[in-house]
């Protein structure tokens, strides 16, 4: 298919029917519940997945369209018709999934499917009801609305206006007034949405909370497991992991930025001096975007077919959207058209290192999904969240021997990413434990949310904190607002920081035997979601991050690698 495909903007767009899909799947469904044998059972079935890449593609095309550019009257009139018809289709879909569950014929389709299928169907009916309908309808207006109120984001700066992810350069700003200038304005144009926001999550851990208790669960960490799909761990494992980062990882940042200022000289450190790394400036990659695009394809070469391949392709089909601009929704994501079996990265170029992160990072989310974008079960083919983002960390170290081509002084960059992403892991853990408090003190007001925050930064980042002198912002309590996943994606978090440890290992591997590494990280990729998380990294031959001692094995000799770089 993706031969003859054309570029992205000549797609013919369709806005899905939900009404005349619920009755597709309902006709479905009767069918499954009439199938005189476990052939006539297993093609129904087949015909289902078949009718769920379709519109899923129509669906993705739409809610992509409408994240590039959300002032669009179109793309946002057909969005908040999805935000209103897809609850009613998920009703519909498991009303499929039940008839398939209890079919008699069902030890026949487990052979055929596998039971891991039949597990996450499990997961999909004990998360999903009538009854939430009109919850879930809210719940994705105000996801919605949250999105549009920072992408509108109107930032006046030095004579000209900028949205929240253009003004990320000036913050990275050599010169430390115009970081000390762009900080204010950024975190002041912060101040005057912030309440809204606040309102914003106040509704949806009610809401949230109010379809746990509907469905029958104690609060809603119980329900957001299931609809996180996890699978082989629970929030006990989780909370016993953030301890690791606790003990292990958070002195060691405190140090490392301890070394920073010393290296850049600030002596008494603002929020605004936590990005600088060195005192000649941070890395900075060269170039335009079109630049830095063609470098990645030389990148790519180099590294294997498969890479060259597919980086080539999504490019030459203009299957990136990498710069930043008014009306475009804020951060960056990977997904993929099942009918055209292509992936599409969306991000916002900022001029800084994390434009090559991009480049490496969604890539790698976007490698996975083609090779295994063959995979005829389509739940089969993009795994849960963790594992999918062990693909995306991992590529960005497998990425760095070349460096050389984005970066005057790649070791400079090298230090920074590797620094930045373990640097990392006590942030992600923090945003992980205050969903958890979020969600089991459901009535807990603004002002409490703020306060549990800050204690949160102050167990596991208090080297920040220190930072805080001057942005009342942060000294209330409120850097968790423009966390997106905190608002759109509940408890999706914790999977970042699970993959980072997985990405570390691949990266200390690498630097021992590339070829291994390689082949390692290519069969992950080809298993796609055949498994659960914890299953994927035992077949795959590598350390459950869940276990005790890896966190600390696999972060040792990272800080020793910090030591080797030359810049």
């Amino acid at each position: 298919m993706e031969k003859t495909l054309p570029v992205f903007e000549e797609w013919p767009y369709r806005m899905p029917n939900i009404k005349k899909a619920i009755k597709k799947v309902e006709l479905l469904t009767k069918k499954m519940n009439e199938a005189a044998d476990e052939k006539e059972a297993l093609k129904v079935w087949k015909a289902h997945a078949k009718m769920s890449d379709s519109l899923n593609n129509d669906v993705n095309q739409i809610q992509v369209l409408f994240t590039l550019d959300s002032n669009d009257p179109k793309y946002k009139a057909d969005n908040d018709k999805l935000d209103e018809g897809l609850p009613l289709l998920s009703a519909a879909e498991n009303a499929f999934i039940k008839a398939t569950v209890n079919s008699p014929f069902r030890p026949f389709l487990e052979e055929k499917l596998g039971s891991y299928l039949f597990q996450i169907y499990d997961y999909t009916l004990r998360s999903f009801d009538d009854i939430i309908i009109e919850d879930s309808v809210e719940e994705n207006k105000l996801c919605s609305s949250y999105a549009m109120t920072l992408a509108s984001a109107k930032i006046e700066f030095r004579g000209q206006t900028y949205n929240l992810s253009q003004m990320g350069k000036f913050m990275e700003d050599l010169d430390r007034n115009t970081r000390k200038e762009a900080s204010k304005a950024y975190y002041g144009y912060l101040d005057t949405i912030a309440d809204k926001l606040e309102d914003i999550y106040s509704q949806l851990v009610l809401v949230r909370d109010r379809m746990a208790k509907k469905l029958g669960y104690k609060d809603y960490v119980e329900l957001g497991y299931l609809r996180m799909g996890r699978y082989d761990y629970d929030k006990n494992d989780v909370a016993r992991y953030r301890g690791y980062i606790g003990e292990v990882v958070t002195p060691i940042v405190s140090k490392l930025t301890k070394e920073q200022f010393k290296r850049t000289g600030v002596r008494h450190p603002e929020i605004y001096d936590l990005n600088i790394l060195f005192s000649d400036g941070n890395a900075t990659p060269k170039g335009t975007t079109e630049e830095k695009v063609n470098r990645a394809r030389e990148m790519y070469g180099k590294l294997s077919e498969e890479t060259s391949y597919w980086f080539n392709f999504m490019a030459d089909h203009h299957l990136l959207d990498l710069e930043a601009r008014a009306g475009k929704q804020t951060g960056g994501y990977m997904t993929e058209f099942p009918t055209y079996q292509v992936p599409f990265i969306f991000s916002n170029f900022n001029g800084t290192a994390g434009d090559v992160d991009v480049l490496t990072h969604e890539f790698g989310h976007s490698f996975q999904y083609c090779m295994s974008r063959k995979i005829a079960i389509p739940e089969y083919r993009m795994p849960t969240m963790e594992s999918c983002e062990i693909h995306s960390m991992s590529m960005e170290f497998i990425a760095e021997p070349y460096m050389e081509l984005f970066f005057d002084n790649a070791e400079k960059y090298r230090y920074q990413h590797l620094f930045e992403s373990i640097a990392f892991l006590p942030y992600g853990v923090s945003v992980d434990e205050f969903q958890h408090f979020a969600y089991e003190n459901p009535n807990a007001t603004p002002d409490e949310r703020d306060a549990k925050w800050h204690e949160i930064e102050m167990k596991y980042t208090p080297y920040k904190v220190a930072c805080y002198g001057e942005c009342e912002y942060m000294k209330k309590g409120r850097r968790w607002l423009t966390q997106a996943h905190i608002f759109e994606s509940p408890f999706y978090y914790i999977d970042y920081t699970l993959a980072q440890v997985m990405a570390f290992q691949f990266f200390n591997l690498d630097r021992k035997n590339h070829a291994l590494a390689w082949r390692k990280y290519l069969k992950l990729c080809k298993m796609g979601g055949k498994y659960p998380f914890r299953t994927l990294v035992r077949k795959d031959g590598m350390k459950d991050p869940f276990e005790e001692g890896v966190v600390k094995k696999t972060i040792t000799p990272l800080v020793k690698q910090l030591k080797t770089y030359k810049f």
